[in-house]
């Protein structure tokens, strides 16, 4: 499945954000047992990594995993050209631009939300990315970083990035501090502007605008999309995974169903199965299980019973043993809490 025809101005998207960590290969296994349309994002992968790097353990994905996106991280528009070249083989839907994180580390490497200063270096970086891709190339960012002024930087940012080939852009609605705070706290301190980013929508019709930041229940997720083209979900969607269930429904529109969570406990065995017979650990695969059934009676249990993967004697039956915990019929007895509110 490709989303190559859904990035378009008009249609709907439901993401779940890009996210240093967490969202690798297993994560992302598993958020498709709960939902077979949201568009789902790797870590940020650097550039350099792939090219001198382990090439299969970087890109590697499971083809249930589609639609998939793949996201660079880097400045050099050779070094990312030739990123795009190797992942072409891998088959993913959509090439994502990293210029919104803003970690030490990721700054040392002069790419992330630093980026945000040097426009003309990301448009370069762009057209080279889109000269050889033959998916979309798309830009994830901020609204601006530091003591730079918003409303003056955004929309000088995005008409670079549309001028230089970008099929899209999703924007994080947070000003990134380099300076002051750390990751953690430029996730949450620095206030949103969603008006700012409504009116670039409002200016930029043609253009697919994507939203992300503070987004916390899909009820609101829904209300960004009477004005933006996507919306992005990063920690809500990881800590209370269940809300991954009405994605389908609410956003795309599909006809309600429960979920078969018979079959996504027999599958995530299965898998879990497979990774162990490769050589990985069953925590590899639980430990992104965890935010399911928030709310739910029997969930702390449920928790507790996953924590026992890292044990040497653990097997995937913990994953059944886990589920029958939870009262499953029985649904979410109080609103789960949002422990943080966006990602990077």
């Amino acid at each position: 499945m490709t989303i190559a025809p859904l990035l378009s101005p008009g249609t709907k998207i439901f993401a779940v954000a890009p996210m240093i960590d967490w969202t690798d290969r297993h994560c992302r296994f598993f958020h498709r047992r709960l939902s077979s349309r949201a568009l789902l994002y790797t870590e940020m992968v650097v550039a350099d990594a792939i090219i001198h790097g382990h090439r299969d353990r970087l890109l590697g994905f499971s083809p249930e995993e589609h639609p998939v996106a793949l996201q660079l991280g880097g400045s050099d528009p050779g070094k990312l050209s030739e990123a795009v070249r190797i992942a072409a083989d891998y088959g993913y839907d959509e090439i994502n631009l990293n210029v919104g994180c803003p970690s030490d580390r990721v700054q040392s490497g002069t790419f992330g939300a630093c980026l945000m200063r040097e426009p003309e270096t990301v448009a370069a970086c762009v057209a080279a990315m889109t000269k050889v891709a033959s998916v979309p190339v798309t830009v994830k960012c901020r609204i601006g970083v530091d003591d730079q002024a918003p409303e003056a930087v955004l929309p000088d940012f995005l008409a670079r990035m549309v001028a230089a080939g970008a099929d899209a852009i999703w924007i994080h609605a947070r000003k990134a501090w380099l300076q002051g705070l750390s990751p953690k706290e430029n996730r949450d301190i620095p206030p949103l502007d969603y008006d700012l980013v409504y009116r670039m929508k409002r200016e930029n019709p043609k253009v697919f605008l994507g939203i992300n930041g503070g987004i916390d229940t899909l009820d609101r997720a829904v209300g960004h999309l009477e004005v933006m083209d996507g919306v992005m979900l990063g920690r809500a969607s990881y800590h209370n995974a269940t809300l991954l269930t009405e994605v389908d429904e609410k956003i795309y529109g599909e006809p309600a169903r429960a979920p078969d969570w018979d079959a996504v406990r027999d599958t995530m065995i299965a898998y879990a199965d497979r990774v162990m017979g490769s050589g990985g650990r069953l925590n590899h695969v639980t430990r992104h299980m965890i935010g399911l059934f928030q709310g739910f009676a029997g969930a702390r249990r449920y928790r507790q019973i996953l924590s026992d993967a890292t044990k040497p004697a653990a097997g995937p039956e913990i994953i059944a043993e886990a589920f029958a915990a939870v009262d499953i019929a029985g649904g979410p007895k109080v609103m789960p809490e949002t422990r943080q509110p966006s990602a990077i």
